[in-house]
């Protein structure tokens, strides 16, 4: 990596995501390694499918909102529900082609290296994401979809078509980070020298963290069902909120930083 040119050169964009890559190698400790085309290509679309995926899942919570919505303005009809259903496919559809994405320009830039890393590893669960996060995430689901499943036995109607939306909705999310899961762990590693696999192991946490905060599993139960649910569901669903807030925080602090666990991964090689 340090053979490459400096941030300073090339054209305005890309001397822009050189630039972007150096500021991301001193904060993960590797100042020391100059940034390269093929880095900083691949941080910049991983930020655009980052972004691509926040308004993926921000549409997701729109039209569960405006289904719930639906509910409440006295309409009894599964289309709601359908059109739904039918959006969460559309989702999972744009989210694996994001993941194709991203996919194709690591083949493109592994195409370009003069030699692949000679210590092949590929970094399983454990490594990208951890037990710990994988609890958590594994939990915030559970909690999200024991808040809906209680609000199934509420007799109001509009309640409970209310719930299975935010059942359709937790399903989607879930399938949807799933993906964005299985494509971090199973994609190859793009690397030619211990400094950019560093790198490459290091993006490949900082991602996994990211999709277990669970910020729609959060604002979806109080985004439709808050204030029209029972009080004791209203109860349940801050709880859950202020438990799953706590135990996140608690999880951020005390885990080694993406940079520490990139480098055990690869002195384990």
């Amino acid at each position: 990596m340090s053979r490459d040119p400096s941030p300073d050169s090339g054209p305005p964009a890309r001397a822009a995501e050189l630039r972007l890559a150096s500021e991301w190698l001193a904060q993960h400790d590797l100042a020391g390694a100059r940034p390269t085309p093929l880095l900083a290509g691949r941080l910049a679309v991983r930020r655009r499918a980052r972004l691509a995926a926040h308004v993926l899942l921000t549409v997701l919570i729109l039209a569960s909102t405006l289904a719930a919505t639906s509910a409440f303005g006295g309409v009894t009809t599964s289309r709601p529900l359908v059109a739904l259903a039918a959006l969460v496919a559309g989702l999972l559809l744009a989210q694996s082609l994001l993941d194709r994405w991203v996919r194709r320009v690591d083949r493109r830039a592994g195409a370009t290296l003069s030699r692949r890393a000679a210590h092949l590893i590929q970094p399983g669960w454990r490594a990208v994401l951890g037990r710990p996060f994988a609890v958590f995430a594994a939990a915030t689901f559970a909690g999200g979809m024991a808040l809906a499943g209680s609000a199934l036995t509420v007799p109001d109607p509009a309640v409970r078509q209310s719930a299975v939306v935010l059942l359709i909705g937790l399903l989607g999310v879930t399938a949807v980070i799933a993906l964005q899961l299985r494509h971090l762990i199973r994609h190859p590693v793009v690397a030619e020298d211990a400094e950019s696999l560093t790198a490459d192991v290091i993006m490949r946490v900082e991602d996994a963290r990211d999709l277990t905060v669970p910020s729609v599993q959060w604002s979806l139960p109080v985004l439709m069902l808050f204030g029209v649910a029972p009080g004791w569901w209203s109860a349940a669903a801050v709880a859950y909120l202020l438990a799953a807030l706590a135990a996140g925080i608690v999880l951020h602090a005390r885990t080694p930083p993406s940079a520490t666990v990139a480098r055990r991964v690869v002195a384990l090689r």
